[in-house]
């Protein structure tokens, strides 16, 4: 999937001039969804409703990174090493029209097991990598929010200037695409990996300020920023807070929360200190790649009711589940698997999740599934 886009889509209708930093949406959510979740703040963001993804009045967006047919998987995957056993695709063959359009088989397939369209759909692309390409187009012809996780880079070479030429092609393609889209930059930057080219917060902050800059430059209102550490990362003193570049450069905040390991853990547990520095930003909160190991087995199931009740948070408006076996070390690896294909009871509670009305807040038609 290296095709460039070069070709202009049909752009959404745009009112106005001014930039995305000055466009304000303000979404009064209500409080007291979900077990302890407390009075959340009023939500504002920099993105403009009807051309960027803005939070949903009410509920929250339910989405999923699938991978792609092995032959066409993407640069910028979220494996960080050579992974072991990819995700087997659902069973069944899919139906309807979009099927067949590039990379939404198994998305196709996923969506049939859930019984739901989803609201929206994960893509990774590295830094170099020419996107949108054939996935992204078809994710966003279909009615369908695209999650678009761009790679990192040096962060003092972005501000110093050497990939602006990079940074304004992309720009001129996100906006040519003309449909709303999410925009998570550099996700897991407080994470060890990451430390060789992100170097420190500021320079974090700088570099994150230098591509909206440019964005902004190139006019792009199409694109929610999301701001994605890892949700371990706010354990100690200032965690992976300090890496946040403020109110004013950010649409949404997001968390990676992938429960790992083989003892039990509730999701709660893993998001509690993240859910308590985002209360006091006034921000909508996404929950990205979440997911539940294989290694739970029969309390796959349980895992799931609970995090329904976790995530049923005010201030939460997007879920996107890591429905994905790519992290493993090898096939006997299951603390690292997360796909729930195959597993009937997880599929199962992941439906009951999917397709309760919370997360559904576009009331899309819900099937029996399976």
């Amino acid at each position: 999937m290296k095709a460039r886009s070069r070709t202009a889509r049909a752009r959404l209708p745009i009112a106005g001039t001014a930039l995305l930093a000055t466009a304000a949406m303000i979404a009064t959510v209500a409080a007291g969804c979900g077990d302890g979740a407390g009075a959340a703040p009023t939500i504002t963001t920099t993105a403009r409703a009807g051309v960027a993804p803005v939070p949903p009045e009410e509920g929250a967006y339910f989405g999923a990174w699938v991978p792609p047919e092995e032959s066409a998987k993407p640069s910028g995957s979220p494996t960080e090493s050579p992974s072991g056993s990819p995700s087997e695709s659902p069973p069944g063959s899919p139906s309807g029209d979009e099927a067949g359009k590039p990379g939404m088989a198994p998305i196709a397939r996923f969506e049939g097991e859930l019984g739901r369209r989803l609201d929206v759909v994960h893509s990774y692309r590295g830094w170099t990598s020419d996107f949108p390409a054939g996935l992204e187009k078809s994710v966003v012809d279909g009615n369908r929010y695209l999650l678009l996780t761009w790679g990192g880079a040096d962060t003092r070479k972005i501000v110093q200037g050497e990939y602006d030429a990079l940074i304004q092609r992309r720009a001129r393609a996100v906006k040519d695409l003309g449909k709303p889209i999410f925009l998570r930059w550099s996700r897991n930057m407080d994470a060890a990996p990451a430390r060789k080219q992100v170097h420190s917060p500021a320079d974090f902050i700088a570099a994150w300020k230098h591509l909206r800059r440019i964005f902004e430059q190139e006019r792009v209102q199409n694109v929610a920023w999301v701001w994605c550490p890892t949700a371990r990362g706010f354990g100690g003193a200032d965690g992976a807070g300090v890496f946040y570049p403020g109110d004013d450069h950010v649409d949404w905040i997001c968390a990676d929360a992938r429960t790992g390991g083989s003892d039990y853990r509730d999701l709660s547990e893993d998001v509690k200190s993240f859910m308590e520095w985002a209360r006091e930003r006034p921000k909508p909160i996404m929950i990205a790649e979440f997911g539940v190991p294989r290694s739970y087995g029969e309390r796959r199931a349980e895992w799931f009711r609970e995090a329904a009740k976790t995530l049923q948070d005010p201030q939460v408006k997007a879920v996107v589940y890591f429905n994905s076996d790519e992290q493993a070390e090898n096939a006997r690896d299951k603390r690292r698997a997360y796909s729930v294909t195959g597993d009937k009871h997880a599929v199962s509670a992941l439906r009951e999740l999917a397709t309760t009305p919370y997360f559904n807040p576009r009331n899309l038609p819900v099937t029996s599934g399976g």
